[in-house]
């Protein structure tokens, strides 16, 4: 049986601004019930061509893909008569704009069977790729297709948002149609605990977008940055992304952030399965039921979980707090992400060590380090010292936290190895991102085409 998105507008009208906050502090739970999601994202290609996948064809496809991954017990989800995602045990595989293809982890106890959950992923994957003749790639960024050559998928919310991009940003549909991430979700116990994450976690961004660059490449050749991913997010559209200085602030809470987001244009809004245009227009008025898209009527919700689902800041908060900063990569670095958060954040000494590290940064020194991290990656400038001198301090206490979580797999080994490879990127101060650069200086002679075989899965 298909499955299907909530058509929207089910349940009671939201009566006041105070339930908005609510909704957001209703994700505390207490540290023994914290889990963890990983979300990652991989373009996929033609074998034959190096072409993107086109949604329907006769060759290699994305419905293909998603026909074949029906075997392994994914149920499918339809929008408007299209298979656009599969759901299982709690996690699903979605459709980026451009057709890259996302799973969206089941919430996990550790990073162990966050990793099982990947490698499993990953052999499924790549079992139907095989069949079809396509080929996936672990890159932050498309190293050859232009806009015009990556096709849209048939998911109606991703025309309203291409419409809208060029209205607020530059580069909005580069990030729609040519970008990559893996992402990591993580829980809070308290108001208190959630500021104190958010904090050290927007702050630490930057040091997450130099240790996993790897998208050096655009338009068949070398694009100037170790992370373009993190550069286009500059300017996408800078009213819902960026580093949040107000949640550096006194005051802040669920409440404040909920004020945030409030202040945020609106894409959609959702009704019998079908999506309205709301673009450029405030929920605030929404709330009021002075909505154009809707006039007369007041949002539920699932209105306000679409609305937060379209801000895209460095750290994003939902019920839980998503990681943002990192170009998705090699099979070990989805791995590798989850661990270098969960370490920081779900040991109380880590995490007090890692504010201890933070606090006195200021709002301009945080935008700088953004900025200097997707352009330079870990030669980056910090203060008197390096980016990768803050990335060895920070992975220590990582691995300090994950060392005392005691979270053991089959062979008795805890979460900390998971960070070896990013101590080995450290030690080294070469990024994927400076390996591909060097490689396509060198041997591969000024040609892009490599990269199809040597940052595939």
């Amino acid at each position: 049986m298909s499955g299907t998105y909530n058509p929207g507008g089910e349940g009671a009208p939201i009566e006041s601004i105070d339930q908005l906050g609510e909704y957001l502090a209703a994700g505390c739970k207490p540290a023994e019930n914290f889990r963890i999601g990983t979300e990652h994202e991989k373009f996929g290609f033609a074998l034959e061509t190096h072409d993107p996948l086109p949604y329907d064809t006769e060759g290699p496809s994305v419905l293909k893909m998603l026909e074949g991954l029906k075997c392994f017990d994914w149920e499918p989800v339809e929008e408007g008569g299209y298979l656009i995602a599969l759901k299982r045990n709690g996690a699903s595989i979605t459709l980026e704009p451009g057709g890259q293809f996302e799973l969206s982890g089941a919430p996990l106890e550790n990073v162990h069977q966050t990793c099982a959950e990947v490698n499993r992923h990953l052999k499924e994957v790549r079992e139907v790729a095989d069949e079809i003749g396509a080929g996936f790639l672990g890159l932050g960024f498309s190293p050859k297709w232009s806009l015009e050559d990556t096709p849209m998928m048939p998911k109606a919310r991703y025309g309203l948002m291409k419409a809208y991009m060029p209205k607020v940003g530059t580069l909005g549909h580069q990030m729609m149609f040519r970008s990559c991430t893996v992402q990591t979700n993580l829980d809070f116990s308290s108001e208190a605990d959630m500021v104190k994450k958010f904090r050290v976690s927007l702050a630490l961004q930057p040091v997450a977008t130099a240790l996993f660059a790897n998208s050096p490449f655009g338009d068949g050749g070398l694009n100037g940055f170790q992370s373009y991913r993190s550069h286009v997010w500059t300017d996408t559209d800078n009213n819902r992304t960026g580093m949040l200085p107000f949640v550096f602030e006194d005051g802040m809470s669920f409440h404040r952030y909920a004020d945030y987001a409030l202040d945020v244009p609106m894409y959609f809004v959702k009704r019998n399965g079908e999506y309205l245009d709301a673009t450029g227009q405030s929920f605030r008025d929404f709330l009021d039921g002075r909505l154009p898209a809707l006039p007369g009527e007041k949002p539920v919700m699932s209105d306000w979980e679409d609305h937060l689902s379209t801000l895209f800041p460095e750290v994003r908060l939902k019920t839980f707090l998503e990681m943002r900063g990192a170009d998705s990569g090699a099979w070990d670095s989805l791995c590798a992400l989850p661990a270098f958060w969960v370490g920081l954040l779900y040991d109380d000494t880590a995490l007090d060590a890692a504010w201890d590290l933070v606090k006195d940064w200021t709002a301009d020194e945080r935008e700088g380090l953004r900025l200097a991290a997707g352009r330079h990656g870990l030669r980056a400038g910090w203060r008197d010292h390096s980016m990768t001198e803050l990335a060895r301090e920070v992975l220590a206490i990582s691995r300090e936290g994950l060392n005392k979580r005691r979270m053991l797999n089959g062979y008795g080994e805890n979460e900390g190895h998971f960070l070896d490879e990013l101590d080995e990127i450290v030690a080294s101060g070469r990024t994927r991102a400076d390996a591909l650069i060097e490689r396509f200086n060198g041997e591969w002679d000024g040609s892009i085409e490599p990269v199809f075989t040597e940052a595939a899965y």
